[in-house]
């Protein structure tokens, strides 16, 4: 599991609408540690470059 920053957490959370679900927080935090751990990814060049993204989805959809 990622973890995240609490002051990220509460922030996020702190933007959602005064009347929100569960589901609806739950998915905030969600998307939040997908993209915090893309990021941190990236920083640390676990990702490829936007040529070879382009070749494997060029084998893709032949």
């Amino acid at each position: 599991m990622f973890a995240l920053d609490k002051e990220k957490i509460i922030n996020s959370l702190r933007d959602l609408p005064e009347k929100t679900t569960v589901e609806e927080a739950m998915e905030r935090l969600y998307l939040l540690a997908k993209i915090e751990k893309g990021i941190k990814q990236a920083d640390e060049g676990e990702c490829i470059s936007h040529e070879e993204a382009k070749e494997k989805m060029g084998k893709w959809l032949k």
